[in-house]
């Protein structure tokens, strides 16, 4: 069993920063693609950055040059660090992590529950 715990989440005022985490534990053979998804009342989930095993990362336009995901495969963890915060940043954060449960598996997508980042004076 595979579990994706997230945390960082909470309320911060523009211009601020946070950094989220989202811990794999449980029977992790190998991890491959890990990202950060976010979904604002009445609009669709978005990629909002990415990060492959190898290091390349992708972000959408909307937060590049103030996010940066990085990953600790030692711990098996990827983070979110947001700086420069804005009010359009609300949302709620959800972690996606591919992994290989088993060997000889077929990759599969593991989704976090979800952390709520606020930005409001």
């Amino acid at each position: 069993q595979v579990q994706l715990v997230e945390s960082g989440g909470g309320l911060v005022q523009p211009g601020g920063s946070l950094r989220l985490s989202c811990v794999a534990s449980g029977s992790i053979f190998k991890i491959t693609n890990m990202g950060w998804y976010r979904q604002a009342p009445g609009k669709q989930r978005e990629l909002v950055a990415s990060i492959i095993s190898g290091g390349s990362t992708n972000y959408a336009d909307s937060v590049k040059g103030r996010f940066t995901i990085s990953r600790d495969n030692a711990k098996n963890t990827v983070y979110l660090q947001m700086n420069s915060l804005k009010p359009e940043d609300t949302a709620v954060y959800y972690c996606n992590v591919f992994m290989v449960a088993s060997y000889g598996s077929t990759p599969f997508g593991y989704w976090g529950q979800g952390t709520q980042v606020t930005v409001s004076s």
